[in-house]
């Protein structure tokens, strides 16, 4: 019996989301990122550049910690242009196996952006070339990107994905890069692609007109319907360029708990939307951008009710108005603000409060050595967050210290 398609999610919070226009990420934080997504049975995680000097340290170090099961089941790829140096260079500085090959594809930007240097036919062979190469050196699965594919004409996506997938490549990326579509638009789209072209499908969606969700649930209905598997790209609290994002968390709840998709269209069975809060509160920290009050189930007003029809409503039967339910997200805990004294951690620390701070987490030391050489390492974190760390990153230090040194250590050409 064939498998039936599913929907994945493929998220981009570490290469789209770190992108977001003077905000970023520190490297320590984009390995904690990936440890959520990974603790939230994420499938993919697309962590970064791999032929970008900076980020070759921690590109090797996340895939360490791969190898020492740290990640369970998450698989970690890099982001390139389809341009055989750079491939080359990722491949030989790293050892990264999953590559997404990214070229426009719209007249706009062939005519504009590329000033008429490339036609057509010189796009396609440079995305099966590229592709062709990449296989060869030994990169297991390739996604192509047709950036800006919104506004390219269909019959010239289809030709680029066939030349693509005869060189190899295992999925492609539809990227509405400008958040041009719309859930109607792009299902229709991918339909059209689909009926000349059976290949897996990633939903690639910009917030621009509000619809980044709603667009990407969209295309992958469509892909679902085609016989495909959708993997739709996101990012943690819907962080981005511009206006951002398809969110995380607003994606599952939508595939879950939609009228259209509940029971009908299948998610991967290893999502754990009880990962939710933490994960959205964490990028919210790391980013320093507060989550809107109104988020999708990890806004603190998710689950507020004040007018007393809805009051009484909800006391009665929480399903009166609330489409699901707070545990589900991990809400509902009791969160413990500490209100008296405080040792807290950073670049200045010394070994006495440290080994306080690490003794209320359970974590012992053997001897003041070694918690100097953790020590060390945390004051380091902390110039390098420029934020004081978090009770997981400093569980992390302590676990994996070689590594934490690695990821933290950038040293220029």
């Amino acid at each position: 019996m064939a498998k039936k398609p599913k929907i994945y999610i493929l998220d981009v919070t570490n290469r789209d989301g770190v992108q977001t226009s003077r905000l970023g990420l520190a490297k320590l934080q984009k390995t904690m990122i990936n440890m959520y997504l990974d603790k939230m049975g994420v499938y993919q995680s697309e962590m970064g550049f791999p032929f970008t000097n900076h980020e070759i340290n921690y590109i090797n170090a996340n895939l360490e910690l791969k190898k020492l099961k740290a990640f369970k089941s998450i698989v970690l790829s890099g982001w390139c242009r389809p341009v055989i140096k750079d491939i080359e260079k990722s491949v030989i500085l790293t050892n990264i196996q999953h590559m997404n090959l990214s070229v426009s594809t719209s007249e706009q930007m062939l005519n504009s952006k590329f000033s008429g240097k490339y036609s057509k036919d010189d796009i396609i062979k440079m995305i099966a070339d590229a592709t062709r190469f990449a296989k060869k050196s030994g990169i297991k699965t390739v996604g192509v990107n047709a950036e800006d594919a919104s506004r390219a004409k269909i019959d010239f996506l289809v030709d680029f994905i066939i030349a693509a997938k005869e060189a190899g490549a295992d999925r492609f990326r539809y990227c509405d890069t400008l958040g041009y579509d719309d859930p109607f638009t792009l299902y229709e789209r991918i339909s059209k692609v689909l009926k000349k072209v059976k290949i897996s499908v990633e939903l690639h969606c910009h917030n621009d007109l509000g619809m980044a969700v709603a667009t990407s649930i969209g295309g992958a209905k469509a892909a679902i319907d085609g016989g495909v598997d959708a993997h739709i790209n996101t990012t943690v609290n819907g962080m981005g360029e511009r206006a951002g994002n398809a969110d995380l968390v607003s994606t599952i709840l939508a595939v879950k708990k939609a009228s259209g998709f509940e029971n009908k269209y299948a998610m991967d069975d290893n999502i754990d939307l009880k990962m939710a809060w933490k994960i959205s509160k964490y990028a919210s920290y790391a980013f320093g951008v507060p989550i809107p009050i109104n988020q999708p189930g990890v806004g603190d007003n998710a689950f507020a009710h004040e007018s007393g029809i809805h009051v009484d409503g909800a006391l009665k039967d929480s399903r009166n108005y609330e489409l699901y339910h707070y545990e589900e997200l991990g809400r509902g805990e009791p969160e413990i603000i500490e209100t008296g004294r405080r040792i807290t951690v950073g670049e200045y620390s010394g070994v006495k409060g440290f080994r306080n701070v690490y003794g209320k987490m359970e974590i012992e030391f053997k001897d003041d050595e070694e918690a100097t050489k953790i020590l060390e390492l945390v004051r380091y974190a902390n110039v390098h967050t420029q934020k004081p760390l978090v009770e997981d990153e400093l569980k992390f230090i302590a676990a994996y210290p070689k590594i934490a040194k690695q990821i933290m250590t950038v040293t220029p050409p």
